[in-house]
Order: structure tokens, then C-alpha cells, then sequence
């Protein structure tokens, strides 16, 4: 990963660059809304998150009905956030300590690797979905069944191999180092050179944004072409199949999930290509140094949203999570407790067609 999350402005390659240049301001003023802000926010989205992301995977999983192929990839995207957020308070405490890293050598190196992996796991289970989506609505393949959930699970486990392998130089060269002009031991990216922070900023630019949103982008643009050619062929016929009415709010929750995440890692990315840019000396000067770390600070607490964001998706966009939940949860809930979070008419679909199962196909 980057030198971030959030200790951009902390660099010892980036020190000795700007020892060369004209002394910046003094924005210490700034720096303490960044200390007080960020960690609250993060804190918050960790508790809203946690809490979202347990009642998801305890929907899927205690479940009677078999995990659809879009609900594979789903729960693993929440398992992946739950490890993200886990490490996310370790990071709050951080900010608040001004970067003096409290937690010692390994917390330092298997936390950043931990938020790594997340990044990189979520961007290509949301690949591996799209795809999905892609195959049954663009080319209606054949692959139904026992057959594509099994290829799902693959899918899965190559994603979460292929994100440890790219979050394994974060582990390597992630450690807690004494920066005396600050007077503080931070955690930081202890690259052998400087070129090697390049390298890792443009591998975690195209690998882990710029290529897998572009295919993102791709599969779900000519999925919502074809939704939108079959729907006014149905309109034409006056005909819509139930399976094809089951595929298009699958999808629409797909498309929603795609979308948040895409606009919470964006302005992060782009704040990570501008870094690249500064530590290139491409562009100079304490105007974009200064651009480059307060950007990165606040576009990072905003891409830490998507990890808390997906639960809050799955109730109002939904539905047929929305049911699964009431499915499982009203076990639980004393008899005659309001549900006034479902609407009358799921709730009459739900008790009078309980041997129903729609979900993700």
C-alpha cells in the first residue's frame, strides 16, 4: 500500500526532499482538526460497521436457504470489511497520538497489511460479482447450480490469495520508526529507496483501483444496457418473467454496492497519484505537498465509509436481504413486536409464501 493510511506527512524520504525547498507554513492549526476530526469519524464508522457487518453475515449464514452465487461473493466482502474495521481503531488511536505509534512493531505491520488486503479483496469480489452479473444477464450462460456456486468459492479463495500476495511488501517494510524532528516513533513504509515508493503507488493505482474499476465499470454498463433492452422487449410483449424480475433487484443492489464504492476510494486514488506526482517532482512546491497530505488524511476517512456503508444498502435497497432477515431475526423477536422496518406489503408476501425463497440468483 501506499505510505498512507493516514502518515503521508510523515516520510523520511519526503522530509529530505523538502529540506531542499522553501520552508512551508505553519498549518499546526489545521493539523489539530485533523487530529480530532478523523479519529472520531473513523471510530464511528468502525462501531456503525462492525455492527452492520455482523448482522449481515449472521443473515447469510444462519439462513435456511443455500447462499446464492451473488451471496457468496457478498459475504465475503463483509467478512473482508469486518477485518478492515477491526483494525481501524488501532489507526483512530494513531491520529489522536499525532502519529506516535503507541502498539508496537508487529501491531503496526499486520494492521496496515490488514486494511491492505481489504482494499484489495473488496475491488476484485466486486470484479468477480459484476462478472457474474455480466455472464447471466449479457450472454444468459447455462451455468446454473451446484456447478457456479462452486466456481463462486473458488473465485473467492484466489481473491483472497492474490490480495495477501499484494499486501505482503506492506508487512515487509511497514515498521515503527524514530523521525526526531517530530519527536515521535511513527509507523511507517521503510522502503529501500525512494523508487520504491513509486512503484508501490503505481501498483496500488492500476492493480488496485485503476484496472479493476475499469472492468467494474465495463461489465456493469453493458449489464444495465441489456437489463434495459429486455425490459423494453417485456414492455412490448406485455410478458415479465418472475426470474428475470428476481435478477433485475439483484442487480439493482449490485449496481448500488459497485457505485458507493467506487465513490469512496475514488478521491483517495486520485490523492495517491498526486503523491506519486510530488515524490516524482513532477509537481513541486509546499502548495502541493501540503494538497497532497491534508488530501489524503480526509479521503481516506472517507474511503474507510465503504466498509460500513454495504449493510446500510442491503436493508433499503435490497428487498429480498430484507427478507431473508425478517426470516431469520423474527425467530428472535417476542410475538406481537411491531417490525415497522418492513413494509406491509413484504411482510404479507413473507407469511403467506414462507416456502418462497427470492433472493440473488
Amino acid at each position: 500500500m501506499t505510505e498512507t493510511p493516514l502518515l503521508n506527512v510523515l516520510s523520511s524520504n519526503r522530509s529530505e526532499n523538502k529540506s531542499n525547498e522553501t520552508i512551508c507554513p505553519d498549518l499546526e492549526e489545521w493539523w489539530e482538526i485533523v487530529y480530532y476530526i478523523v479519529p472520531n469519524y473513523i471510530n464511528i464508522i468502525c462501531l456503525i460497521g462492525m455492527l452492520g457487518n455482523l448482522f449481515v453475515l449472521f443473515t447469510y449464514l444462519l439462513h435456511k436457504g443455500s447462499l446464492k452465487t451473488a451471496e457468496i461473493y457478498l459475504t465475503n466482502l463483509a467478512v473482508a470489511d469486518l477485518i478492515f474495521l477491526t483494525c481501524l481503531p488501532f489507526w483512530a488511536e494513531n491520529i489522536r497520538n499525532e502519529f506516535d505509534w503507541p502498539f508496537g512493531k508487529f501491531l503496526c505491520r499486520s494492521t496496515s497489511m490488514s486494511i491492505t488486503l481489504n482494499m484489495y479483496t473488496s475491488i476484485y469480489l466486486l470484479v468477480a460479482v459484476s462478472v457474474d452479473r455480466y455472464l447471466s444477464f449479457v450472454h444468459t450462460l447455462n451455468h446454473r447450480g451446484i456447478r457456479r456456486k462452486a466456481m463462486a468459492k473458488g473465485i473467492c479463495l484466489l481473491t483472497w490469495f492474490f490480495s495477501i500476495l499484494l499486501s505482503i511488501p506492506t508487512f515487509m517494510f511497514r515498521t515503527v520508526k524514530y523521525f526526531p524532528l517530530w519527536n515521535i516513533s511513527a509507523c511507517t513504509l521503510d522502503f529501500p529507496t525512494p523508487m520504491w515508493i513509486t512503484a508501490e503507488n503505481l501498483v496500488f493505482n492500476l492493480v488496485g483501483f485503476g484496472l479493476p474499476s475499469t472492468a467494474i465499470i465495463f461489465l456493469n454498463l453493458s449489464t444495465f444496457r441489456s437489463l434495459q433492452k429486455k425490459a423494453r422487449e417485456g414492455r412490448a410483449l406485455r410478458t415479465k418473467s418472475c426470474k428475470e424480475h428476481k435478477g433485475t433487484k439483484a442487480t439493482r443492489l449490485i449496481f448500488t454496492v459497485v457505485l458507493m464504492f467506487l465513490l469512496c476510494w475514488t478521491p483517495y486514488h486520485f490523492f495517491v497519484f498526486l503523491d506519486t506526482l510530488y515524490q516524482t517532482e513532477v509537481i513541486k512546491g509546499c502548495f502541493w505537498g501540503e494538497l497532497v497530505n491534508f488530501g489524503e488524511q480526509f479521503s481516506y476517512t472517507l474511503a474507510t465509509t465503504s466498509s460500513c456503508i454495504n449493510p446500510v444498502i442491503y436493508v433499503f435497497v435490497g428487498k429480498y436481504f430484507r427478507q431473508k432477515a425478517l426470516e431469520v431475526f423474527s425467530q428472535f423477536i417476542p410475538c406481537g413486536f411491531p417490525l415497522s422496518w418492513v413494509s406491509f406489503k413484504e411482510k404479507s408476501s413473507y407469511f403467506n409464501m414462507f416456502p418462497i425463497r427470492s433472493s440473488l440468483t
